[in-house]
């Protein structure tokens, strides 16, 4: 099968990051790219203006490009914050009141998943007692994007990177994904496999994608080491994306990964032009 036979789009918020954010789904789409996904973009705020999200909303609109993913908001992402609905206080209630917002955005364009990064452990505070706010948490994104018909996403990152998240592995990931589950009763919880922070937590691989396809919703691939475009590390990217097909899955494979010292509308060379539009 190869890369031509996968649904690709393109993480906006760490690939054409040298373009202003209004500008950024052109570029993707200039690139040959028809889909594209988000982090919350707005930092500082789970709930900006509304002039804001309509001109965002206006500039994927008239890009062309289809927003498949967007985060809630997370905290300083880029930065030292790996997502707030685990962060007792000021943090988790940003979270809350981002639920609607960011689930309100999704549906006027569209989008039907959200990913719910889990935050950080935080020092003195009992672990849990974070879990325990964030299945309450994870309980009210997964209701909201139910609502709107979409799925919700957890996400486990590596270790390395992020050592104070705690859900650094697949099965941890997939542990959160059945409560949240369990607690509902929809079923819209869904493991996000970046198959990037697995390698670099050194899971296997393939029986990663074996043991757990069934319940992902998403997936997003960088290469290792480096978090470059595929083919400037070692990963078989390749084979593993066409495991995860022949296992069942069907759905988006996003490009999160950095270009490089070049633009970024110069780190797709390993996709031919006709492959890059979704199908």
């Amino acid at each position: 099968m190869g890369f031509a036979e996968q649904r690709f789009n393109v993480n906006l918020s760490i690939l054409f990051t040298e373009l202003p954010l209004l500008e950024r789904p052109a570029a993707a789409a200039a690139a040959g790219f028809t889909a594209v996904e988000l982090w919350w973009p707005w930092v500082d705020s789970p709930t900006p203006e509304q002039s804001e999200l309509d001109a965002l909303k206006k500039a994927i609109e008239d890009a062309g490009v289809q927003l498949t993913g967007l985060n809630f908001y997370a905290g300083q992402l880029p930065g030292p914050d790996r997502g707030a609905l685990s962060v007792p206080g000021e943090e988790s209630e940003r979270f809350r009141a981002n639920i609607d917002v960011a689930a309100g955005f999704a549906a006027s364009l569209g989008c039907k998943a959200l990913n719910a990064l889990y935050g950080n452990r935080v020092e003195g505070t009992d672990p849990a007692e974070q879990d325990a706010l964030a299945l309450e948490n994870l309980v009210l994104a997964a209701r909201a994007a139910d609502r709107i018909g979409a799925i919700l996403l957890v996400e486990a990152l590596n270790r390395p990177e992020s050592p104070l998240y705690p859900l650094v592995s697949a099965p941890a990931a997939i542990e959160v994904v059945d409560k949240v589950n369990a607690a509902t009763g929809l079923g819209n919880a869904k493991f996000l496999m970046d198959l990037y922070h697995l390698s670099m937590n050194g899971e296997d691989l393939p029986s990663v994608i074996e043991q757990y396809t069934a319940k992902t919703g998403h997936v997003q691939i960088a290469d290792n080491p480096g978090r470059g475009a595929p083919g400037t590390g070692s990963l078989p990217l390749e084979q593993l994306l066409d495991q995860l097909k022949k296992a069942g899955y069907d759905g988006w494979v996003g490009l999160e990964y950095k270009p490089g010292a070049s633009p970024s509308a110069e780190a797709f060379g390993w996709l031919p032009v006709a492959a890059r539009a979704a199908r």
